[in-house]
């Protein structure tokens, strides 16, 4: 029978070490309730927080080297696959590319606590070709104040941890199928999530052609061009007339939009 505290209390270190990099490599399972339970191990004296910590850092560091590596060589085309990957595509880049704009490489100390924007920051990394050494800094900076917070907080609230995992089920002999279905259900509810974004993008699409057909009867409409400004700069093209808009700006630049108008939104 599959004992989850016998796999904790006998190898821990591999546990925290394989399941961080699963979560790196893009399996869609949240890395941070791992690092609590370790914390609360740490707490109830079974391991070392420095190794923990140690541990933590090098599966999150090696992760993250991999889609730098790749986004440098591929470019913005991965973020496609990895919006794909996303269990919340209509946040997924826009964040990222916001806090790449805002704090640049500092935007890497904050990016594992930010659902969605993880592996993408790592990626954009690589694309925005970031020397290697400066992200390797900012790298290290950002999953020790990650791992080092999330061990912590397992080590201070240990008691209150092992009372969650007991309630759980996570220490029975069920503790396969408890895992098991935890994690099912973050998933089905994250997919449900965007299955419903994707259902209600559908509904009010327009086909590239229409819009055309559109524009050669001087149809009465505003586009806005929704991509980031440094890709409509890579890319060198948009639409001609388009309104150039960040996202966050919809609401406070409201006004440069007709408002007896179609209105054609369109990004990447």
């Amino acid at each position: 029978m599959f004992s989850f505290r016998a796999l904790l209390l006998n190898h821990g270190y591999w546990l925290i070490f394989v399941y961080l990099a699963a979560v790196e490599a893009g399996v869609p399972i949240p890395a941070d309730p791992m690092l609590l339970i370790m914390g609360a191990l740490v707490g109830n004296g079974q391991y070392s927080f420095f190794y923990s910590a140690l541990t933590a850092i090098t599966a999150a560091m090696l992760g993250d080297y991999v889609w730098y590596h790749i986004g440098r060589k591929k470019g913005r085309s991965v973020l496609g696959l990895l919006c794909k990957l996303s269990l919340e595509p209509d946040i997924c880049v826009r964040r990222t590319e916001s806090a790449f704009t805002k704090g640049g490489a500092a935007a890497l100390l904050f990016a594992k606590f930010v659902p969605g924007i993880g592996i993408l920051s790592m990626a954009m990394c690589g694309i925005t070709k970031m020397p290697r050494w400066r992200f390797l800094v900012a790298d290290f900076a950002g999953s020790l104040l990650w791992s080092v917070t999330y061990l912590f907080l397992g080590r201070l609230f240990y008691k209150q941890v092992d009372e969650i995992i007991e309630w759980l089920g996570l220490f029975g002999r069920r503790a396969g199928l408890v895992v098991l279905a935890l994690l099912s259900l973050y998933i089905a509810i994250k997919y449900l999530q965007r299955w419903w974004f994707l259902r209600n993008l559908r509904i009010n699409r327009v086909t590239p052609q229409e819009v055309r057909e559109w524009l050669e009867e001087h149809h009465p409409m505003t586009i806005v061009d929704l991509r980031h400004p440094s890709e409509v700069e890579q890319n060198g093209m948009k639409i001609p007339g388009a309104l150039v808009l960040r996202p966050d700006e919809l609401r406070s630049r409201s006004g440069e939009i007709p408002r007896d108008q179609e209105i054609i939104l369109y990004c990447s």
